[in-house]
C-alpha cells in the first residue's frame, strides 16, 4: 500500500472510529439524567470539567508529538531510536498521570468546597484512576500512530467509550438507592473503567506485537544517540502549543464550573438549587447543543488536508472554493440544528428527558432556547480551526477562542449574578464566545488570507430553507401536540422538519459538486441533486 493510500486509509479508520465515539458519549448524557436527574448532572458535570482540563494538559498534545518524532526516525531508518521516544514518552506520562491522580485524590475536598458544591466529591474523586491510566493509553496511541497504525487507537477509543458508557449507566442505576451524590460517582468511574479497559486493549495490541517491533528495531540502518534530555525536548516543543489550543474549550467549561455555582449561591439560590441549574445547563442543555458537532466534525477533518494540499499548491481558486464549501457545509448543518432546538426546545426536552418533573422540563427548555443559537458558531469554530489550520495558521483559533474566553469570563460573573437572568447567564455568555471567536476567525479568513467568498451565496440559501424548516416545525408540532399528545408531536414535527429541510435544499440549488466532495458517498448524493437542478 502506497504512502498516500495508508495515510488515506488511517484517517478514515480514525475518522470513523471519532464519529462513534462522539455519538456514544452525545447519547450517554440521555439517559444518565433521566437516572440522576438535573441533582445528579449538577454534580457530575461539577467534577467533569477538572478532570477534562487535567486530561487535556497531561495528553492533548502528546499522542501527536510521539507520533511525529516516531514517524521522523522510522522514515531516517533509526527503528531503535523511534521506540526510545516511545519508551521516554511512556515514563515521563507515567509520573505525569501519577502527579494529577494526586492532585485530585488529596485535592478532591477542597476543590467541591471551594466551589460551593460539596455533594460533587464522589464524583470527582472517582475519576482518579482515569486520570492515571489515560496518560498511559495516549503514549501507545501515538508510538501506533507514528508507525502508521491507526487500528490500535481507533479499537482503544472505542472500548474506552464503550465501557465508560456501560459502567457509568450500570453503576449509577445500581448505586441509585445509596443517594445521588454517589450514584453520580458511580457516573463518573465510568470514565475511570473506560481508561483501563482503553489502555488494557492497546498495551495488549502492542505486546502482541513486540516480537515484531524489536525484530524491527535489530534492522535500523541508521542509529542517531538521543539524548532523553533532547528527546524530552523535543516532545515539549510540539506538544506544548497543541496543549494550549486544546486547553482552551475545558478551561471554558471550568470557568462555568468555578464561577456559575458561587454566582447562584450569591443571588440566595441554595447550594442544592444552584446544583440542580447546573446540571440543567451542563448536563442537558449543553448535551443536546453538542449533539451536531458529530456531524460538523466529520466536515472538519476532511477540510486540513484538501486545505493544505490546495494552499502547498498555491492553487488560490481551489483554496476558496474550498474554503466556501467547508463553511456552506457547516452552515447546512449549525443554522438548522441551531432553528430546530430553538423552535422545539421545550419539546425536545420532554422527549428526551421525560423521567425529570414539569418544572424541571420547562427550565431546560427555557435554557436550551437561549443555548442553541451557539450551535451556529461553534460549528463554525470547528470549521474555520480546521480551514485555518489548513492554510498553516493554527494560532490563529487558538488565539481568537482565548479572547472569546476572556469574554466569557466577565459575562458570566455579571449575567448569572442578576436574579432576573440566573442560569441563563452561563448560557448567553457561551453563545458570546464563540460568536465572538467564529467572527475573528472568519474576518482573519476573508481579510487577512484573502479567501474569496460569496457570503450572499454561502449564507442566504441556507438560512432560507432552515427558515422554513424551522417554520412548518412549529406549526406541525403545534397542531398535532393537541390531537395525538406532545412526545408523539415532537417526534412527528422533527421527521417532517428534515424532510422540508431536505426539499428546500434542493429546489434553492443550495448544494454544489464541491459540497458533495466534503462528505461520505457524496457521488450518491450528486446523482439526486442533479436531478432538481431545473428548479434551482
Amino acid at each position: 500500500m502506497s504512502k498516500g493510500h495508508s495515510f488515506l486509509r488511517g484517517a478514515a479508520i480514525l475518522g470513523a472510529a471519532g464519529i462513534l465515539v462522539k455519538i456514544l458519549g452525545a447519547i450517554y448524557r440521555i439517559p444518565l439524567s433521566n437516572i440522576i436527574k438535573s441533582e445528579g448532572l449538577g454534580y457530575y458535570q461539577t467534577a467533569y470539567p477538572f478532570y477534562v482540563l487535567l486530561l487535556t494538559i497531561s495528553t492533548a498534545g502528546v499522542p501527536v508529538a510521539i507520533a511525529k518524532l516516531v514517524s521522523e526516525k522510522r522514515a531516517q531508518g533509526d527503528y531503535a531510536g523511534a521506540h526510545k521516544v516511545f519508551k521516554v514518552a511512556l515514563f515521563g506520562l507515567i509520573g505525569l498521570g501519577f502527579l494529577t491522580a494526586m492532585v485530585i485524590a488529596f485535592g478532591a475536598k477542597h476543590i467541591v468546597n471551594y466551589l460551593g458544591n460539596v455533594n460533587a466529591y464522589y464524583a470527582l474523586i472517582a475519576l482518579v484512576p482515569a486520570l492515571f491510566f489515560v496518560p498511559i493509553m495516549s503514549a501507545f496511541r501515538g508510538f501506533f500512530q507514528g508507525r502508521q497504525s491507526m487500528l490500535p487507537t481507533a479499537l482503544s477509543q472505542i472500548t474506552e467509550q464503550l465501557f465508560r458508557v456501560i459502567t457509568g449507566l450500570g453503576l449509577t442505576y445500581l448505586l441509585l438507592d445509596k443517594g445521588i451524590p454517589i450514584a453520580a460517582g458511580g457516573a463518573s468511574f465510568g470514565g475511570s473503567m473506560g481508561a483501563i479497559m482503553g489502555l488494557a486493549i492497546i498495551a495488549f495490541i502492542y505486546f502482541k506485537r513486540r516480537a515484531s517491533i524489536m525484530e524491527e528495531i535489530g534492522e535500523s540502518t541508521t542509529t542517531r544517540y538521543y539524548p532523553v534530555r533532547e528527546i524530552a525536548r523535543d516532545l515539549l516543543l510540539i506538544a506544548i502549543p497543541i496543549t494550549i489550543g486544546a486547553a482552551i474549550a475545558p478551561i471554558m467549561d471550568t470557568i462555568d464550573a468555578a464561577l456559575v455555582l458561587r454566582r447562584l449561591q450569591a443571588i440566595n439560590y441554595t447550594a442544592a438549587e444552584a446544583n440542580s441549574l447546573y446540571g440543567e445547563l451542563k448536563g442537558m442543555a449543553q448535551t443536546l447543543v453538542n449533539l451536531p458537532q458529530v456531524f460538523s466534525i466529520a466536515i472538519s477533518m476532511s477540510l486540513v488536508p484538501a486545505i493544505s494540499s490546495a494552499s502547498a499548491r498555491n492553487s488560490k481558486k481551489e483554496t476558496s472554493d474550498l474554503i466556501s464549501s467547508g463553511i456552506r457545509m457547516t452552515l447546512l448543518i449549525g443554522l438548522p440544528s441551531a432553528i430546530g432546538l430553538f423552535v422545539l426546545s421545550t419539546p425536545i426536552v420532554a422527549l428526551l428527558y421525560y423521567n425529570n418533573p414539569p418544572e424541571a422540563i420547562a427550565s431546560v427548555g427555557n435554557i436550551l432556547a437561549y443555548l442553541s443559537l451557539g450551535v451556529i458558531f461553534l460549528t463554525m469554530v470547528q470549521a474555520l480551526t480546521a480551514i485555518l489550520q489548513g492554510l498553516g495558521k493554527p494560532f490563529v483559533p487558538v488565539k481568537n477562542l482565548f479572547i472569546g474566553a476572556l469574554a466569557k469570563i466577565m459575562l458570566t460573573y455579571v449575567l448569572t449574578g442578576i436574579p432576573a437572568i440566573n442560569i441563563k447567564g452561563a448560557a448567553i455568555s457561551t453563545v458570546v464566545a464563540y460568536a465572538i471567536a467564529s467572527s475573528l476567525n472568519l474576518w482573519y479568513v476573508i481579510y487577512v488570507a484573502k479567501a474569496k467568498l460569496n457570503l450572499g451565496s454561502i449564507l442566504l440559501k441556507p438560512l432560507i430553507s432552515a427558515i422554513g424548516m424551522g417554520i412548518i416545525a412549529r406549526v406541525s408540532y403545534m397542531v398535532l401536540a393537541g390531537p395525538i399528545g406532545g412526545r408523539p408531536a415532537t417526534l412527528v414535527a422533527v421527521l417532517l422538519g428534515i424532510v422540508v429541510y431536505g426539499v428546500l435544499l434542493l429546489l434553492t440549488g443550495t448544494l454544489t459538486d464541491e459540497d458533495l466532495d466534503l462528505i461520505p458517498k457524496g457521488d450518491k448524493f450528486r446523482k439526486i441533486v442533479k436531478r432538481f437542478d431545473k428548479w434551482s
